[in-house]
């Protein structure tokens, strides 16, 4: 049996990629406990889903006069006091910087709404949609401090439908982020998977 790995979430926004990792660690389908969640924006509905399921949550907003590196020492901070090994982005609209991958060493892991290293960055599904392509798709991957460029964990294709709306593509989308991100979680609990010189290493089961 494997340890609990301890994780914390940062989000931006809605949550609906944290309420994918409560459900599975509540069900027992992953071997992961939520321990913190942090936002950089207040009142967001994320903030309402950790409460409701009795986790740690905290604001650290980015006020722009501010020194990145020192709110980034805020939140690697937080996230040290809850004992946090392994450092969930689930839709954090920040690039975190060197400072804080240091902390957190081959222990940051982003979900992506596009199948990397195509359509990196904001808007994903919208530049996807707009570029007339045949298949996106969702991704996980190592966080390094590019954006959306670090080393790919599980990715799921989508097809785009002649038929779809930027809507139905996002939805769809969304529906493969939240299997493969507890999926890809459990996959860093059991060791079965390793950043190994910005490479992914893959454990023979």
């Amino acid at each position: 049996m494997h340890n609990i790995l301890p994780i914390g979430v940062l989000v931006s926004g809605s949550g609906t990629n944290l309420q994918s990792l409560i459900d599975a660690c509540q069900k027992k389908q992953i071997q992961a406990e939520i321990k913190v969640v942090i936002s950089n924006k207040p009142d967001v509905l994320a903030l309402q889903r950790a409460k409701n399921a009795n986790i740690p949550a905290f604001v650290v907003e980015y006020p722009t006069q501010t020194d990145r590196n020192l709110i980034e020492k805020n939140i690697t901070q937080i996230l040290k006091n809850h004992g946090v090994t392994l450092v969930v982005l689930a839709g954090f609209m920040k690039v975190l910087g060197k400072t804080f991958l240091e902390k957190f060493p081959g222990r940051v892991i982003n979900i992506h709404p596009s199948l990397l290293p195509v359509f990196p960055g904001m808007n994903a599904q919208k530049q996807a949609f707009e570029a007339g392509v045949k298949e996106s798709g969702a991704t996980v991957h190592f966080v390094d401090e590019g954006c959306d460029t670090g080393p790919i964990i599980l990715q799921e294709k989508v097809p785009i439908l002649k038929t779809d709306t930027l809507e139905d593509l996002r939805l769809r989308i969304l529906e493969k982020e939240h299997i493969i991100l507890p999926k890809a979680v459990d996959l860093l609990a059991k060791n079965k998977v390793k950043l190994i010189n910005h490479k992914v290493h893959w454990e023979e089961s």
